[in-house]
């Protein structure tokens, strides 16, 4: 939805489509995500993580849908509808996001570290995607909405293959049916389903005892408040930069209206280099202390972004663009990578839907913050 914002600024010029629809997103997002990390041990992952990827697939093709319908044409009811699938996403993000997360917690870190790591390369594929859809149709009539549906088709099948994938392949895979018998060993019951899928009965025995032995949502959050906040502050900052204001108001350049997906395209593009840096051991940051005074600096990133938009040219943006991107994903690996260690599975797939509460609240903050930037601006 971010990537498409060269052609929702055409379609809906009064509306702030690429502000809106982030904030639109965002208390769908917070509110599905806090009622289920809450409720997270009385729920069967398999059951929400399918239903996070179907509602993706629908939503996804609902966007596609409401533009044919339409003919292409703006207006403040199609821009109500693109709105409610944005509303959509962030429901099915919450149940995707935090039942992932919480599921790769208890198996291998470098398994989580490519779950994130595959979230920032949907994002560069994205942008590559929309860079040649855009491209290729540049010059014929019509061609900015062409390359826009046939951008909308090809992410339709992308999340079906997602709704196939998790439901039939996953659960299959021998070192995931490894750690999903672990984790029920010690007393996790959201992975019946799972197991179920790939053939496994479970015992329930001792499972009692096991539920007494692990430790509550409170004492969990109060051992690992650095890590919630740090991944507070990390999403909070990037998202009052990006995208609103990397789409709004970095001025004009010879770029013209590839400039926005250019700089989007480079965030995302080293938003994936960042998360591969941790899986090399002597350059993971995986000092608690040393991992949150980095995160808190990234607050000069504002200054900087303002006065390079303000008297920098556009080399100087694409700069910031790219370290923003490289940080974000860095820290965000290490910040997830090292909070499950040392806890049972049925705590570590707690701890994760805890983290993905505060990421999410994080970007609801940096969505709200990015307004912000249109003061003076005749708001």
């Amino acid at each position: 939805m971010l990537t498409i914002t060269d052609y929702y600024s055409i379609l809906f010029p009064r509306y702030h489509p690429s502000r809106v629809l982030t904030l639109v997103y965002q208390p769908f997002a917070v509110g599905t995500i806090a009622t289920l990390a809450y409720n997270e041990e009385r729920i069967n992952t398999r059951f929400r993580n399918l239903f996070g990827y179907i509602l993706f697939f629908v939503a996804t093709l609902l966007v596609l849908v409401i533009d044919l319908a339409t003919s292409g044409k703006g207006g403040i009811g199609t821009f109500i509808g693109i709105c409610a699938v944005s509303g959509a996403f962030g429901i099915a993000d919450a149940h995707v996001q935090g039942g992932m997360v919480g599921d790769l917690s208890y198996m291998h870190p470098e398994l989580l570290q490519s779950f994130l790591a595959g979230g920032a390369a949907s994002g560069a594929l994205t942008s590559a995607l929309r860079l040649v859809t855009k491209a290729a149709f540049e010059n014929s009539k019509d061609g900015l909405r062409k390359g826009a549906l046939l951008f909308f088709a090809i992410t339709t099948f992308f999340e079906l293959l997602c709704v196939l994938l998790y439901a039939f392949v996953f659960p299959k895979v021998p070192i995931v049916k490894y750690y999903r018998s672990k984790a029920a060993s010690e007393g996790a019951k959201t992975v019946s389903a799972d197991l179920a899928a790939a053939g496994i009965q479970t015992s329930s025995d001792n499972e009692d005892v096991k539920k007494q032995e692990r430790k509550g949502k409170k004492q969990l959050l109060m051992e690992n408040i650095d890590y919630a906040i740090d991944l507070f502050l990390i999403y909070s900052l990037t998202l009052s930069i990006f995208p609103g204001f990397l789409s709004e108001d970095t001025g004009k350049h010879s770029l013209g209206d590839w400039y926005a997906l250019v700089l989007i395209a480079m965030y995302n593009a080293c938003d994936l280099i960042g998360r591969y840096i941790p899986l090399v051991k002597c350059i993971k940051m995986e000092s608690r202390k040393l991992l949150t005074t980095t995160i808190v600096s990234r607050i000069l990133l504002i200054p900087a972004f303002y006065f390079t938009a303000k008297y920098g040219d556009q080399g100087w943006m694409m700069l910031l663009t790219s370290f923003l991107g490289l940080s974000n994903g860095y820290l965000t690996v290490c910040v997830l990578t090292s909070a499950p260690k040392g806890y049972k599975g049925p705590e570590q797939n707690a701890l994760g839907n805890i983290l993905v509460s505060f990421l999410l609240a994080g970007i609801f903050a940096g969505v709200t913050l990015d307004w912000l930037w249109l003061i003076g601006k005749g708001w």
